[in-house]
This record gives structure tokens, sequence and C-alpha cells, in this order.
């Protein structure tokens, strides 16, 4: 019997760059609910952004922020794990001199951004709706960082990826999240630690778990569960790491509902 179902959104749920949940995911987190299946959305977004895309069934799930950094559960906070500050500022003087390159500094409640654009700040307050803090300078991040994160709107090219590993990959995680993303994650922080987190608060086996994601910082999140679904659209090295494969991850939960939790009689 299932207990734990953790789902990534940008590319997982959000599909085609889409900034607002399908209507048919709500009443199948209810149904989960009622089973006695808790639903975890997993992702590099923050907590106050997730809970406007799940208005509907907020209490009724759980959330692992940020790439793991954070979670809560009934609006708890569970746990917190933070960025090395002279690794951030490195990473921003890095940004300011990388031509057509943005960035978010994540804490709890903020991103802390310094749009080089105008197109920048509105994508991310009028479009993906985070709550940002418009800063000068990095002296005005005052509180603990637990997500650093670069935007480049033509996308993140081989290049890119290989120029900003070159630089950091030594002192962080550096991967890709999405079309336009890479996100720097602290080494040891993953979605699998939310995941884990709630394993061992609801004492529930990895057998017991599914998992759906979609990127590079999906992956320890995907090791850590028997039932772990890559989007088909992922990268090679992405769908490798992962047991089984999905177009759309609703199918898989009106089927795993219909089977009365047992996952074995849908896969």
């Amino acid at each position: 019997m299932i207990k734990l179902i953790a789902s990534d959104l940008d590319g997982t749920l959000l599909l085609n760059g889409a900034q607002k949940l399908p209507e048919d995911i709500f009443p199948l987190i209810r149904r989960l609910k009622e089973m006695g299946i808790l639903f975890a959305a997993a992702s590099g977004r923050q907590y106050n952004n997730m809970k406007r895309l799940f208005a509907p069934v907020v209490s009724d799930m759980a959330f692992i922020c940020e790439n793991g950094a954070v979670a809560f559960w009934k609006d708890e906070l569970l746990y917190e794990n933070f960025f090395d500050r002279n690794l951030m500022m490195d990473i921003l003087k890095a940004v300011e001199e990388r031509k057509d390159t943005e960035f978010t500094c994540s804490t709890k409640d903020y991103h802390y951004i310094m749009p080089k654009t105008e197109e920048f700040r509105k994508l991310l307050q009028n479009e993906v709706k985070v709550d940002c803090k418009i800063i000068s300078s990095a002296d005005e991040i005052t509180e603990p960082c637990v997500k650093m994160a670069v935007y480049d709107k033509e996308g993140v090219t081989d290049e890119a990826l290989e120029y900003w590993k070159e630089r950091f990959s030594d002192r962080c995680r550096v991967v890709t999240s999405g079309f336009a993303w890479i996100d720097f994650i602290p080494f040891g922080t993953n979605k699998a630690n939310g995941v884990k987190k709630f394993q061992e608060m609801l004492r529930i086996s990895p057998e017991e778990c599914v998992v759906f994601g979609d990127e590079y910082n999906d992956i320890e999140m995907l090791q850590a569960v028997k039932y772990s679904f890559a989007m088909s659209h992922s990268k090679a090295g992405v769908r490798a790491e992962a047991h089984y494969e999905t177009d759309r991850v609703q199918p898989v939960l009106e089927k795993l509902i219909a089977a009365n939790g047992k996952m074995e009689e849908v896969v």
C-alpha cells in the first residue's frame, strides 16, 4: 500500500512552461488524502509560491521546497538548510560579469533579485508569481540563503552549464532545473531529504513511496523510493535513474486510486 507520493512541478506537473496547475490534479490529491496517502509537491520553488499554486488543496498535502532545502507540513517548518554566504557572494559576482544572466537568491520567505532587465522582474513577479525583494546591493540580503539559481532567457546551453560547473562544482552541486534555469545546491541538500523526512515522521518505507521528476535536481528523489517515474521528455541521464516513465502524472495517480493504493497492480 502506497503511503507517500512526491512530485516535481516544472516539467512534471507543470508542462510546456505552464504557470498554473491543471484542474484535474486537485480532486486526485483530495482522494489520495481520503485513502491515507500523503501527496507532497517537491520543487525548486519557494513555499509561498507553491501554496498559491495548490491553494484549493493546500491543507491536504505537504511541501518540499527550494530543492529540498526546506520542507513544510500543516504550515509547520520541518527543517531548513543554509547556503554558504561566501559562495553566494561569489556566484553573484559571476552573474554580474556574465552578460544576459540573472540570479535569484532564495530565503525561507523571499527571492532576492537584482534584475538587469524589467523583463526578468515581470517574469518572476507577474508570471511565476514569487515573493520577491528587489535589491541594489548584495549587502541587503540579510536572511540566510537556502538556494541560488541563475536564469538565462535564451535557455541553458551545454556551454553555459559547463561554465558554471567549472566555476562552482567543487563548492556545490550545479544542476539544470528546467529550460532556462541552473540551480546551485549545497552538497547534501536535495529533494530526497524531504522525502526521507516524511518517511521518518510517518514510518514509511521506500517501498511505500512513489515519486515523479524530470530534471537532474530530481535524481536523488528518484533514487530514494521503489516506484520512481521520470517524465518521458526527460534527458536520458534522468530517465536512467528512474524505474518507470510516464507522459503525465495524473493517469498514474488515477490508476493507483482505482487499485486502492496497490502500486504493484499499476506497474
